[in-house]
């Protein structure tokens, strides 16, 4: 056990120090416990593997949790508190399970996969976890001895993971390296520029693709990823990525390239460009961050993380984005718009033409809004809790 600050143990009050030492016993057990539960979560996993089960099994996680919160009233605890301990435990036992291979089956074939861009945060990421399933990877990066040209030509399967400006060169360059029966894929934000460079430029098959999360994520559980599929003759390689992807963890979008780029306008565009003429306005006012946060609710402290999180990463990555959407010129105009109306209304003291537009996007929303209200009460409470 760690020793206390000395002035802060001259403080403490001896029944205190004592209850504490108690109550450090007790969290030790509760780690002992965790490791022997993290212990069967192996043996789950050679049996998942051995009978098909997948490693998700949303009714089995269901009525754990009804049970777990029922248990939790009874001994006189927060069921919402023990539900969300248990939230947690589910997702690293699901974790654990992915890392132990128990949704690949024997029968994926196992390819050599080359990644061009393997020193990124994506080829990276990338790397280890296709290494994970058991596929050989061949890096390539502007630093390595093996070209991009040379690993094209030797893998089953190439992954483009470039910055989005120079995606379309680098597939021009290993496009016509690949053999007729090997598999052309990205990790693009956009679809319709790099799907119609890789077809254009190879004879093979071509799957587009886009991870809708960053390199720096936690866990894969549930997180999506859109895939394109473009040329991919006898189905030969669709089924591979979805077996190779979906023992990850990835739920899997399958669309077309020009319905991508048109919602990823919104998901993506719309809201990095409104993040960005948030902090954008913020510096204008010369207002002081630390000052707003002295006086901060859970929205605005909410807001505030993710506007500062976007400004703490690569401007060239969020320009890329969103210039490189067809779509960015409509979205950025219709937000302009969308402003003016709503300042225009505030200017002029228009109640009712404030609460009609108010209203209009209510209804737009639907039944979703209510739920948005229900999750976005419990995201703040969580939030309230960290600070």
């Amino acid at each position: 056990m760690n020793p206390e600050n000395p002035r802060t143990t001259l403080s403490i009050p001896p029944a205190l120090r004592a209850l504490r030492e108690r109550i450090d016993t007790v969290d030790l057990e509760l780690v002992d416990l965790l490791a022997r539960r993290h212990a069967l979560i192996a043996e789950v996993a050679a049996v998942k593997r051995t009978t098909g089960m997948p490693i998700k099994d949303a009714t089995r996680e269901a009525d754990m949790l009804q049970i777990r919160r029922a248990s939790a009233d009874a001994a006189g605890l927060s069921p919402d508190t023990i539900e969300g301990l248990f939230r947690v435990l589910l997702r690293a036992s699901r974790d654990r399970q992915a890392v132990l291979r128990a949704a690949v089956p024997d029968s994926l074939r196992l390819c050599t996969v080359a990644i061009i861009g393997a020193a990124g945060g994506m080829g990276t990421l990338w790397t280890k976890l296709l290494q994970t399933v058991g596929h050989e990877v061949l890096a390539v990066d502007v630093d390595t001895d093996l070209s991009a040209k040379d690993a094209a030509a030797a893998a089953d399967v190439v992954l483009v993971s470039v910055p989005i400006d120079v995606t379309s060169q680098v597939i021009e360059q290993v496009g016509p390296s690949m053999r007729e029966g090997a598999l052309l894929t990205d990790l693009t934000s956009v679809k319709q520029q790099p799907v119609e460079a890789m077809l254009e430029h190879s004879r093979c098959a071509v799957i587009g693709s886009h991870p809708l999360f960053g390199p720096s994520v936690r866990s894969l559980q549930n997180q999506r990823m859109a895939i394109v599929p473009a040329r991919d003759e006898g189905d030969l390689w669709l089924p591979w990525l979805r077996t190779t992807y979906n023992s990850l963890g990835l739920t899997l979008i399958e669309t077309q390239a020009h319905t991508h780029d048109r919602i990823m306008s919104v998901v993506q565009v719309l809201t990095h460009h409104a993040t960005e003429v948030m902090g954008r306005t913020m510096r204008r006012l010369g207002v002081s961050v630390e000052e707003t946060l002295q006086f901060t609710s859970p929205v605005y402290r909410m807001e505030l993380l993710m506007t500062a999180r976007h400004f703490a990463q690569d401007p060239d990555l969020y320009r890329a984005i969103e210039s490189g959407n067809p779509n960015c010129d409509a979205v950025t105009a219709a937000f302009k718009e969308s402003a003016d109306e709503f300042s225009a209304a505030l200017a002029a003291g228009d109640a009712d033409a404030f609460r009609s537009m108010f209203m209009e996007v209510t209804a737009f929303m639907g039944s979703f809004a209510q739920g948005a209200l229900e999750q976005s009460s419990a995201l703040i409470e969580r939030l309230v809790e960290m600070e």
